[in-house]
Formats: C-alpha cells, sequence, structure tokens
C-alpha cells in the first residue's frame, strides 16, 4: 500500500464515523450553509499574481513544517499580503490539520478559502460548505470519472468553485468536465513525493483555456511562476515555502512584491 492508499483508507472509516455522529441535516443548519461564497477561479483569471497560499503544518513527505502558529494568524496574513485564496488542509492525521482550522481562518478572511481534503464522500463537500470553504479540491488519482462528475456537480449546486487536481495524463483525459472551474496540475507525484515542474509544463497544452490552470506543488521562486505563466498557468498553489518561515504573512507579501 503506497501513502495515498493508506491515506484513502483511513479517511473512509473517517467520514463513515463522522456521518454517524453528525448527520447531513446537522451540517445543512450551520449558519455558514447559507453563506455567499467567493470564486477563487475569477480572482486567478483577474490577478496578476496568481498566489493561492497553504497552511500546512506537516505532511508525510515533510514530517513537521510549522506546529507553533494560529491558523487565524496566517490567514490575516496571507490576507493582508495579497493572495488570491488560501487553501486549508483539514485532514488530521497526516497532515496536522482540522475542519477548525477552515471555520477559524472563515471568521477571521473574506478571501476565498479552499478545502484542502482527501475528498471520497458527498458529506465531505457538504461539511465544507458547513465550515466555510468557498472551493473543494477533487484528486483525480483517488476517484473515478463517475464519482468526479458527481462530486463536482453537487459543489456547483452549492455554489463551491472546483478545483481539480491531475498527475498525469491518463487523469486528465478522464477528469475534463464542464463542472470544474480550474484544473491543477501536482507536480508532486503522490505515490513517490518526487517533485517537478516539468509535470505542469507537459500537461499544459492538454488542459482547455476554458479552465483556469493552476500548478501545485515544489514552487519555491519568482523565477518558477514566470516559467509556468509562459505555459497559461494562472493560479499557483505555495504551502511549505510560506509556512517555513516564522511569518509566512511577511513571507508571502515579499514574495509578491518580488514578482510584481
Amino acid at each position: 500500500m503506497n501513502i495515498l492508499d493508506r491515506i484513502v483508507a483511513d479517511k473512509r472509516k473517517e467520514v463513515e464515523l463522522k456521518n454517524s455522529i453528525v448527520p447531513v441535516s446537522q451540517l445543512e443548519k450551520s449558519v455558514l450553509f447559507e453563506r455567499r461564497t467567493v470564486s477563487l477561479a475569477d480572482a486567478l483569471r483577474k490577478s496578476k499574481t496568481g498566489i493561492i497560499a497553504e497552511h500546512k503544518r506537516r505532511s508525510p513527505s515533510k514530517s513537521v513544517i510549522n506546529q507553533d502558529l494560529n491558523v487565524q494568524d496566517v490567514a490575516q496574513g496571507y490576507e493582508n499580503a495579497g493572495v488570491c485564496g488560501m487553501s486549508v488542509l483539514t485532514d488530521g492525521k497526516y497532515f496536522g490539520g482540522s475542519l477548525d482550522d477552515l471555520l477559524l481562518a472563515r471568521a477571521a478572511v473574506q478571501m476565498p478559502l479552499l478545502r484542502k481534503e482527501f475528498i471520497i464522500d458527498e458529506y465531505q463537500i457538504l461539511e465544507a460548505k458547513a465550515y466555510g470553504a468557498d472551493i473543494i479540491l477533487l484528486i483525480a488519482a483517488i476517484l473515478n470519472k463517475e464519482e468526479i462528475k458527481l462530486f463536482s456537480e453537487l459543489a456547483k449546486s452549492l455554489h463551491l468553485d472546483v478545483l481539480l487536481e491531475v498527475h498525469n495524463q491518463e487523469e486528465l483525459r478522464k477528469s475534463m468536465m464542464p463542472s470544474l472551474d480550474m484544473l491543477g496540475v501536482n507536480n508532486r507525484n503522490l505515490k513517490t513525493f518526487e517533485v517537478s515542474l516539468d509535470t505542469s509544463k507537459s500537461l499544459s497544452k492538454l488542459i482547455p483555456d476554458d479552465f483556469v490552470k493552476v500548478s501545485e506543488s515544489g514552487i519555491s521562486s519568482v523565477e518558477a511562476i514566470n516559467d509556468l505563466k509562459a505555459y497559461g498557468y494562472q493560479g499557483f498553489l505555495i504551502g511549505e515555502n510560506f509556512m517555513r518561515t516564522k511569518d509566512p504573512g511577511m513571507a508571502a507579501s515579499e514574495f509578491i512584491s518580488n514578482l510584481s
């Protein structure tokens, strides 16, 4: 079993447990369920920088990244820096995140928030809406075409943007459908955790222009972003580069000023 298979197996158990305690009817009663969402895809289309900054405490490949900061402080720092949106990891076991992180970030800022999660069930999409997300992530490596269609259409019915993540041509081909807003290319191989920006470059020409193109993972320099922009990318997900510092908001601010 590779790390991705282990995460998904654990996630199925977790979702089943949560669903037995907090029914869908309760999620739908959340104050945030009626909140008007903000589109990340629109923000990226209008932006000159396209930065999506991430809150990430740890990961299976890098262990601890930063356990010392409050998510609301990080969110406010990112918003003040002028990022287009923020990705909040909500997986507990492997990334040290939680839905409370999403809730606290939502209370602190107005910008679009992405629930970064391994979504394998409709329940998690309703959870995302109930906890204040504007965007959900779908990972093609763990979903079949029917699931991608079902989950993305549910998200659209809740006015959530959908970012679909791919790693190769096969995943891209099965995934393209009108219910997606953004196509993200993850430069990190989720099975080996090796990173190469060539993944984004080689897949860029296969992504139609109706989708906002997002490059994810392994982006740590202004040069890398300028390079990827030439391939049509409008969004750039950066996590570890900012989170490894004592002040991620300040790091994001300096990065954006160098970019502009």
